[in-house]
């Protein structure tokens, strides 16, 4: 079954100052050892960036991806405009048309636009590998970041009303088949 990256939102934004989210360098090379992973078996990365009003305006230095995140030319981008990478961005055509069966998803921020992919993911019937270490967060009025994580990880991968389901696993276990 083809695999896809799905790289969420790993913009400067959320890398850096005041935004930046828990542990974003350690991150960001966890989400680095996968997609390396994945282009060396043959299956497409794609680079999702969120696209909104400052400081999210495309273009703008808190949109553009983090200089830390190793892109390739090869890479597929992707603009969104609401936390769900599926919604009214063509993602899953562009995944058809590249034979995706099964996604392989990191990036920031847990509970909003992580969250919402996986469930578009299943929603559109796409089995999904959560990267339990490969995602993080801001802490909030409530929890911490890595409390907001560990809550993800556990919630999202007990969700079975979809057809597919979603494995959480550390970014050393994510593995690819060979295209």
């Amino acid at each position: 079954m083809k695999t896809a990256v799905l790289v969420v939102d790993v913009q400067t934004l959320l890398c850096l100052g005041p935004w930046a989210v828990h542990e974003a360098e350690a991150v960001i090379t966890r989400i680095n050892a996968v997609t390396a992973a994945a282009r060396a078996a043959g299956a497409p990365v794609v680079l999702v960036q969120h696209e909104g009003d400052e400081p999210m305006r495309r273009g703008t230095p808190g949109w553009q991806l983090d200089d830390r995140l190793e892109v390739q030319p090869a890479d597929l981008r992707l603009g969104k405009t609401a936390c769900d990478a599926f919604h009214e961005t063509g993602l899953h055509d562009l995944l058809q048309a590249n034979g995706v069966r099964e996604l392989v998803v990191c990036g920031f921020q847990t509970e909003f636009c992580i969250d919402s992919t996986v469930r578009g993911a299943l929603a559109h019937g796409y089995p999904v590998t959560l990267v339990a270490d490969g995602h993080s967060t801001l802490d909030n009025a409530v929890l911490a970041a890595p409390q907001i994580v560990a809550h993800h990880n556990t919630t999202l991968a007990a969700i079975d009303s979809y057809g597919p389901r979603v494995r959480c696993v550390p970014a050393p276990e994510v593995g690819f088949e060979a295209a």
